[in-house]
């Protein structure tokens, strides 16, 4: 039976795991764990105490002693790991020490400015990219030869160098891994991480 390894700092950015202690039929408690590696797989492994006992393709649901573990991700981290008990209310599962959500999460709490600061910054960066996004994306669109036959051909009147879409590019995977580490979603700011994940 494999045992769960810690999250080591290079991980961070491929390996998440998160936990819950759920009380046991027999009156004693487990440490349930979810483990993801979402750049190597889309699977989701399941622990109890440290030891692993199933494993399943995302979007994932684990029976686990007072409900059901659900778990998915998406390209820039995990998008969902709830306990759902029979009542239909959820309970979101703990980062483990040494992820990158459970750093963010210390950020937040030892340094509230600067996490704010952060947050505003991802948020502003992704707007930008949204904005840059459109104009290509209906280039893009109209280029089509049977879109283009229908309703003509569009060109994007912004161009940028290659240095700066390339550091756009950089700091919008930057400000979505932020975004998704500190599970912030809006269906507006965070519209260019859907076409990226597709």
């Amino acid at each position: 039976m494999r045992m769960l390894r810690p999250v080591r700092l290079h991980q961070a950015l491929s390996r998440t795991v998160h936990t819950i202690t759920l009380p046991d039929p027999d009156g004693g408690a487990a440490v349930w764990a979810v483990e993801t590696h979402t750049m190597e797989d889309h699977e989701a492994r399941l622990y109890r105490d440290g030891q692993r006992i199933g494993a399943a393709e995302m979007p994932a649901g684990f029976t686990v002693p007072g409900g059901r573990i659900e778990v998915d991700a998406g390209l820039y981290g995990v998008t969902r790991v709830h306990l759902v008990t029979p009542d239909g209310r959820e309970r979101r599962l703990a980062p483990a020490p040494g992820t990158l959500e459970h750093r963010r999460a210390v950020l937040t709490r030892d340094h509230p400015r600067l996490s704010r600061r952060i947050a505003v910054t991802a948020v502003v960066i992704l707007l930008v990219n949204l904005v840059l996004a459109v104009p290509a994306g209906i280039e893009m669109v109209t280029s089509i030869p049977q879109v283009a036959e229908r309703f003509g051909t569009f060109t994007s009147p912004v161009v940028l160098p290659g240095w700066l879409l390339g550091t756009l590019t950089v700091a919008g995977v930057v400000a979505a891994v932020e975004r998704a580490v500190t599970w912030r979603y809006n269906r507006i700011v965070d519209a260019e991480t859907i076409w990226t994940s597709l």
